[in-house]
């Protein structure tokens, strides 16, 4: 079921890019479609957290300060797919997207980094090269 839920979020992503590329093109700029959807999307989370995890946000002092970058992350995502979806087209942004997750996952395990650390074996480094070879094939054809 899990694997499903995530399947589910990875195939909204190039639903919500095409629906922010409609934004920025009312908008006049993909910068303020991705200040609109990340106020949207935020208004949604405040409502969700109120229906669902209501109560006292303990922990919050003990938070280290890189761990409140991350909507930084969310932020520069959702812009430069909002900026480049439209020009490269849905599935060779979408390739590169998971590509680029695929490298960097693999060098974050490896290095124990943000993730209990694995091993580098040579059907995970396979895997990773498939899916940028796949990215190659894409551009292509």
């Amino acid at each position: 079921m899990l694997y499903l839920l995530v399947f589910l979020a990875g195939a909204l992503l190039p639903v919500q890019a095409g629906i922010n590329g409609e934004l920025a093109r009312h908008l006049g700029h993909p910068l303020r479609a991705s200040l609109v959807s990340f106020l949207v999307g935020s208004l949604f989370l405040f409502l969700l957290v109120q229906r669902l995890a209501p109560g006292a946000w303990g922990g919050v002092e003990k938070v280290p300060f890189w761990a409140w970058l991350g909507g930084i992350g969310g932020a520069l995502y959702v812009w430069s797919i909002v900026a480049l979806a439209p020009r490269l087209g849905a599935l060779i942004s979408f390739a590169l997207l998971v590509a680029g997750q695929m490298a960097a996952s693999i060098a974050l395990e490896a290095l124990g980094l943000l993730y209990p650390a694995r091993p580098v074996t040579f059907l995970r480094l396979l895997g990773v090269l498939l899916l940028v070879l796949g990215v190659v094939l894409i551009r292509r054809y």
